[in-house]
């Protein structure tokens, strides 16, 4: 084995010196790696392994807009059940630890656990108190003026009609989630201290969703906890890519069975023409009862049934029940000429 001589081991001394000063003289962090890199081109993330981020911020965001639309549904079902104008929105959407959640919501308060038919696990909805009792009162015909917030479970008086505010909630929710998965949604159990509830461990990762309910001078807020392991199976199609793609498809198709749905139940004018002829001006101003107008269509012909003005059916006058009724016979095909000069 060879030996280095003073000289060869003062070389090296001096070639490994200045770099070490240099190291523990920078005040910056230090990086370690394989491949010789510029710090100042680096972003350097603090990370907290007590709060793991499981989820991406494209699945968030894609659930975050995803529960937009349960919002926009559950106030506007809201409104129309409580005939007062109440606005729901999304406030913060963010991953953290079960424990974490449950020690930043009061006590007491309204604490449901929510179960899916095609999930494994529950859910939780959290309503604060300070919108809770105004919908109580709206409920019970108040005014919501000098409204005392109580500091106690709610009773089972309460609790029942708060329960048709959570229906239109679920029924909202399943409304949201149908672009993803069909879901259909049910409250389990009704709790008033979240600290007696257990659901996932403390150190589970969750998502919460935030939302700011506001009706009249009144606003609350109201909390909704998926545990990750909730829908982990489904966290592949809340890609922004796949669930945009998705949610655009059944948009258009949930639009148009709205639109139809809705004009199903527009009422429309009809109108039948029996027969038509023509008479002079002097004529229809000598005309008097009992005057008999002959026309040129058989009373064995058929009518016509106008719908908005527009020929559609042909009908054979008639009576039923001592009224008068028209049968139809046949619908009137594209490009057919009917004679509807007269039109009733």
């Amino acid at each position: 084995m060879s030996m280095l001589d003073q000289n060869e081991i003062d070389s090296l001394l001096s070639a490994v010196e200045p770099v070490e000063e240099e190291q523990h003289g920078s005040d910056g962090p230090q990086i370690f790696t394989r491949s010789r890199v510029d710090i100042e081109q680096i972003e350097v993330r603090q990370y907290d392994f007590k709060r793991p981020e499981r989820v991406s911020k494209d699945q968030m965001l894609a659930l975050e807009s995803l529960h937009e639309t349960f919002a926009r549904n559950f106030g506007a079902s809201l409104s129309g059940f409580l005939r007062t104008i109440v606005e729901v929105r999304v406030a913060a959407c963010e991953q953290m630890t079960y424990g974490e959640f449950v020690s930043g919501l009061p006590n007491p308060t309204s604490y449901n656990l929510i179960q899916s038919d095609g999930l494994e696990g529950q859910m939780c909805l959290e309503i604060s108190p300070l919108i809770i009792y105004p919908i109580i009162d709206r409920l019970l015909g108040g005014t919501n003026q000098d409204l005392f917030i109580p500091q106690r479970p709610m009773t089972a008086i309460e609790q029942r009609l708060i329960s048709n505010v959570l229906k239109r909630g679920l029924t909202a929710l399943s409304e949201a989630w149908e672009s993803v998965l069909p879901l259909k949604f049910e409250v389990v159990a009704h709790e008033s201290n979240p600290q007696l509830v257990q659901i996932v461990p403390p150190n589970e990762v969750v998502m919460v969703i935030g939302l700011e309910v506001r009706m009249s001078s009144r606003a609350g807020t109201m909390n909704l906890c998926i545990p990750y392991n909730v829908i982990e199976p489904v966290m592949g199609d809340l890609s922004s890519q796949s669930w945009f793609a998705v949610k655009r498809t059944d948009d258009d198709a949930m639009n148009t069975d709205r639109i139809a749905q809705n004009l199903n139940q527009a009422g429309v004018g009809l109108s039948a023409v029996l027969a038509n002829t023509t008479i002079t001006l002097r004529d229809l101003s000598e005309m008097q009862v009992g005057d008999m107008l002959v026309t040129t269509q058989p009373a064995t012909e058929p009518a016509v049934i106008l719908i908005e003005g527009e020929p559609k059916f042909l009908a054979q006058i008639g009576q039923h029940s001592n009224k008068r009724a028209a049968q139809i016979i046949r619908s009137i095909s594209k490009g057919e000429r009917v004679d509807t000069s007269f039109r009733d």
